[in-house]
């Protein structure tokens, strides 16, 4: 049969049924009920590794077909074990990811295969829900593979002595560049140290860093190292290269000014009304703002609109997820949440409406689509002054095509200003995803494109549709150029009420709550004014008119102790020390509606 009738046009001529030492008749049967028949690159050089008790560290590019790669070795290594089959509470493998959404794909992809195995018994372990009801679980059901995330893993294994680790087979690390960056080290390292030496690992990722060599030094043993690169084809010179996005990628970038954003996004999705796409945004708090006011844009009626991230409740992420992928078109907009490992059938489209902070996570939400041999597009949105950036991605062996602005995309401002008039949740919601995303652009780690200090917000404020720029420090203080902002005239905005009656209601208890508090601090403010007003006997308390000069020194020491102090509350939320309503208390933002 040749290889090209593959219905998952995988990139190899190697049969699973192939490989060397073979796989059992269980193994080739499940993964014939899946349609799959051909290895990918990745499955092809490392299954057999694995199967022949080597470990592995494996570096290949993202959609490669990876999560196979470690489920069907793990299976057949299990099988072969000598404590098979297992103890209810006796440990042979466990599987680390990055993200919940990660652990409980893996999950999935693997219970077909682990079902083979008589009396073993797979168990996820993810953040979201109660640690007691799995330990609930384990007690009652037993449990011989764990698959999870590292905070709940390591939970888990502190708190049940009744887990025998004793005779664990294998351990595979997915995603190991992810789990360092997330800060996951710590417990990373804690499960290695509960596990037997002598036993295999895997440690798959899809960018080599110092800390995974790190990793790869300490938790595995004379590893082998697996490299796969897509193939894609130069146009000039017909040669196949290395590249790390896809063979099936078609790579472009949209260059247009802030306040034309929005309108060229929306455009877009028209275009493609009937596909399947992923929209990426910077932060939480954008997916929350464009999730609410692009379904209130007529032209996008017609189009189901599913927001997830990291913020989001366990459930409702789960549900997003799980409706998106039944769906045959649509839009997932997204943080980065979604950009590593998750394998989403049939996405047409990847939109970076935001480049990410990070380089290095451009090619995983690119590697959304065109995954395992098939075709897909994404496009990124970059700003005038931001266009070295395609430069620098071509240095990093990512081509970038250009792609024109559309010159027939309908304004779309007048009518997300007139969504914020009429309900005071998209006022709110626009003010605070504008504040985020400020603020974030200072976290990019390409400052020297990305650069804070040159971004227009004035532009970008209009791109967002806001009614007036928000009183944050760096409005007041002129530091970022509001040129091009035009606020709307004639609007009282503390009369725009919220369409939520419960929350009106709320809101203006609220502001009497506020406005007698006012009261009495001027009260008091008065009192104290009259019992320490300076005689003119008492020259030492009589107050002194500062020059220009003074006052100018003094008000930069504030800004620069403003700044300050912002930065160090945004990285306490950045590592879950503080939540976003505490950062929010804690700087004033929660005044800027």
């Amino acid at each position: 049969m040749d290889s090209s009738a593959n219905i998952n046009k995988a990139l190899t001529e190697t049969r699973f049924s192939d490989l060397e030492p073979p796989l059992s008749g269980n193994i080739i049967e499940a993964l014939n009920q899946s349609d799959f028949e051909f290895c990918t690159p990745v499955q092809a050089a490392t299954i057999p590794l694995l199967c022949s008790y080597k470990d592995v560290a494996v570096d290949a590019a993202t959609g490669s077909g990876k999560t196979l790669a470690f489920v069907v070795p793990l299976v057949e290594i299990l099988r072969r074990s000598t404590s098979f089959p297992p103890k209810p509470h006796q440990v042979m493998g466990v599987i680390i990811s990055p993200t919940r959404e990660l652990s409980s794909q893996i999950y999935n992809v693997a219970q077909p295969f682990v079902s083979t195995l008589a009396n073993v018994n797979s168990v996820l372990l993810v953040g979201g829900r109660e640690v007691k009801a799995d330990m609930k679980i384990i007690e009652e059901e037993g449990c011989n593979l764990l698959i999870g995330t590292p905070g709940r893993l390591s939970d888990i294994m502190e708190r049940m002595e009744i887990l025998d680790f004793r005779n664990l087979e294998i351990l595979i690390l997915d995603e190991a560049d992810r789990l360092l960056e997330m800060g996951f080290q710590r417990q990373v390292n804690y499960i290695i140290s509960r596990l037997p030496k002598q036993r295999r690992t895997g440690l798959f990722s899809a960018t080599q860093t110092e800390g995974v060599e790190e990793l790869a030094k300490a938790g595995l043993r004379n590893p082998v190292r697996v490299e796969v690169r897509a193939k894609s084809k130069s146009e000039s010179s017909q040669q196949f290269t290395n590249s790390k996005t896809p063979s099936g990628l078609h790579l472009e970038y949209i260059e247009c000014e802030a306040d034309k954003k929005s309108s060229q996004l929306v455009d877009l999705l028209i275009k493609n009304s009937d596909k399947k796409l992923i929209v990426f945004f910077m932060t939480c708090a954008s997916v929350d703002y464009w999730g609410l006011v692009l379904s209130k844009i007529p032209a996008l009626k017609s189009i189901s609109l599913i927001p997830i991230h990291g913020d989001m409740k366990q459930n409702a992420r789960d549900k997003a997820l799980a409706s998106f992928t039944k769906a045959s078109s649509g839009a997932l907009l997204c943080t980065d949440v979604a950009a590593r490992g998750l394998d989403i059938p049939g996405i047409d489209y990847v939109v970076q409406y935001d480049p990410p902070q990070d380089p290095n996570m451009f090619n995983h939400r690119a590697g959304r689509t065109a995954r395992l041999g098939r075709l897909g597009k994404a496009i990124v949105f970059l700003l005038p002054k931001e266009e070295a950036y395609v430069e620098f991605m071509r240095i990093r062996r990512v081509p970038l095509e250009e792609r024109k602005c559309s010159e027939d995309a309908s304004d779309v401002i007048p009518i997300i200003r007139s969504a914020a008039m009429k309900d005071r949740a998209v006022l709110e919601k626009g003010l605070k995803a504008f504040v985020s995303f400020v603020r974030a652009y200072k976290e990019h780690h390409c400052y020297f494109i990305f650069r804070w200090k040159e971004l227009e917000i004035g532009k970008l404020a209009m791109g967002y549709g806001l009614l007036y720029l928000p009183s944050m420090s760096e409005v007041k203080q002129h530091r970022l150029s509001s040129e091009g902002f035009t606020p709307v005239e004639g609007v009282k905005f503390d009369e725009i009420k919220f369409k939520d009656k419960s929350r009106e209601k709320q809101r203006q208890q609220n502001l009497q709550v506020r406005k007698e508090k006012r009261q009495e601090e001027k009260r008091e403010k008065g009192k104290r004014k009259r019992v320490d007003a300076p005689t003119t006997n008492d020259p030492k308390k009589a107050s002194r008119k500062l020059t220009g000069k003074q006052r100018q020194t003094i008000q930069t020491a504030e800004d620069e102790e403003v700044m300050d102090r912002d930065y160090k509350l945004m990285i306490k939320v950045k590592k879950g020390l503080i939540k976003e309503d505490e950062y929010e208390r804690l700087t004033g933002d929660d005044d800027l509606f």
